[in-house]
């Protein structure tokens, strides 16, 4: 879940972008990177850290130009050395840099096409300089010395052919344009819009609409599965479907999670989403448990507060904030390594006693991931002195590995995989236990005045909407991404970084 921002301004675009990557730092907390042109030259700076840490007063001096791209990132997989933080440069043809979001599921196979058939040679381990490389590659078949906006499409039409998995990408070739474009299933979300100043109109990419509302953009819309588009240097906006057969299947975990409230996407709003889901939820708990005694709604937040006022609502019961949140600490979702999690969570949570002694006390939460964090706040509630304590989660059960660009963890991590609803409430100290239903949560995503047919809903149900995962595939990544593997590789990848520093 990391966050591209792409800019094609009048004037100097570097504190832009820093604005733009700051606002979408809920996306990947782990590195930072901004690349800027002007008069045929790039100017990089990147590096492990939050966009605050990276970029100082000296590097901001040194971003100069109309036109660049940026990046925050959180690491799906493995190593976070800052070898792998974007955006990515390869100087042929023309001089191309790209920031990614999501994950490609064929990328040992492209790694392989790379090396063997396209004669470049990848430097790290991510699936961002692959796929960097693969359209660089197919870019250069034109054979111009000037590339038009046909060039570029065509470039990213057999980027499409090549790829499979769920990507939204910004890449700047120098001295000519921004490219934006989005997977033929449009799993990860990616927006554009433009705002008008005195010397002209700019142009924006960005992740999320939020990005460009806090920038005085405005939001033109969200680029279609498989569409592209494409801003020159001197402001001229293209767009085209670069896909065959493109098949719109969004992440509705955008919804429940990963993007703020106050972003639109896909004509959606977040925030409106989460209303409809602490509608359906109260639905369900008085369908299931019309004599319930929950005295009080307490949210954990940030992300399932809108869920839980409007739980509260349709409940009839006090809505109350019982715990205060240190914004100094990290998302637990994204942190590496259990340990740290785990003593991360009583750092960034602390219960009002106040609105738990005595109590029974209804806490909603937004997903049950690993269940280390919600089991630690239910003891804290205990301690508090709740009477009961029941848990409410605005997501269905997850319980498959996410393959599209979220670090959901392997399956064998996942206190749900293979466990009833009740275990899963024994397991994490809940005297009960509701999950929202599936179908009711894709109403609530998909049931407003844009309607939308299908998700990728596969952390809930298993149906990967890429039709190419399979359990070797399920296995490979598991290996990849359980716990132990990431210590090792963190550690190997602090010691790299200071030798090299």
């Amino acid at each position: 879940m990391c966050g591209i921002v792409g800019i094609v301004g009048k004037s100097n675009v570097n504190q832009a972008l820093y604005d733009g990557l700051t606002v979408l730092q809920h996306r990947g907390q782990d590195a930072a990177g901004i690349v800027t042109s002007h008069d045929g030259r790039l100017f990089l700076r990147k590096d492990n850290g939050l966009v605050r840490d990276v970029f100082q007063q000296r590097h901001m001096q040194r971003l100069v130009g109309h036109m660049g791209i940026g990046h925050v990132r959180y690491p799906t997989a493995g190593s976070s050395s800052s070898a792998e933080a974007q955006p990515f440069y390869v100087n042929s043809p023309y001089g191309i840099t790209l920031a990614h979001n999501g994950n490609l599921t064929n990328v040992e196979q492209l790694a392989k096409e790379i090396y063997e058939s396209d004669l470049r040679h990848v430097n790290t381990n991510s699936d961002s300089e692959v796929l960097l490389n693969v359209f660089a590659h197919e870019l250069a078949q034109r054979g111009k010395l000037l590339p038009t906006e046909d060039d570029v499409f065509a470039a990213v039409s057999d980027v499409h052919k090549r790829c499979r998995g769920g990507y939204a990408v910004v890449a700047m070739i120098t001295g000519y344009g921004i490219v934006g474009f989005r997977d033929p299933n449009g799993i990860r979300p990616i927006v554009f819009g433009q705002r008008h100043t005195d010397e002209g109109v700019e142009y924006m990419i960005a992740s999320e609409s939020v990005s460009l509302d806090v920038l005085g953009f405005t939001l033109i819309r969200d680029l279609a599965p498989g569409e592209a588009v494409y801003i020159t240097e001197d402001g001229k906006l293209s767009t085209r479907q670069c896909a065959t057969n493109p098949h719109f299947s969004p992440c509705i975990f955008e919804h429940v999670y990963l993007a703020r409230p106050d972003s639109i996407m896909d004509g959606v709003s977040v925030y409106k989403a989460r209303l409809r889901m602490g509608e359906k939820l109260a639905e369900k708990i008085l369908r299931e448990r019309p004599n319930h005694d929950i005295d009080v709604v307490i949210p954990i937040p940030d992300t399932s507060r809108t869920a839980a006022l409007e739980l509260a609502n349709h409940l009839g019961v006090k809505f109350r904030e019982g715990f205060v949140k240190n914004r100094y600490i990290g998302r637990t979702f994204i942190m590496p390594g259990q340990a740290a999690r785990k003593k991360s969570v009583r750092q960034k949570l602390n219960a009002i006693e106040l609105e738990f002694r005595g109590k029974n006390v209804m806490l909603v939460d937004d997903s049950i991931v690993r269940g280390t964090t919600c089991k630690q706040i239910i003891q804290m509630a205990r301690e508090a002195g709740a009477k009961n304590v029941y848990f409410c989660s605005a997501a269905p059960a997850v319980r498959y590995p996410n393959v599209y660009g979220i670090d959901m963890p392997s399956a064998h991590e996942l206190i749900a995989h293979n466990r009833s609803t009740e275990e899963v409430a024994e397991l994490i100290g809940a005297d009960w236990l509701i999950y929202q239903d599936l179908p009711d949560l894709i109403e609530a995503v998909g049931g407003g005045k844009v309607k939308i047919e299908q998700f990728d809903c596969a952390v809930f149900d298993g149906k990967y909407v890429t039709g190419d995962v399979d359990e070797a595939y399920l296995n490979k990544i598991e290996q990849a991404r359980n716990d132990a593997s990431k210590v090792k590789s963190q550690a190997v990848s602090a010691i790299i970084d200071l030798y090299n520093n």
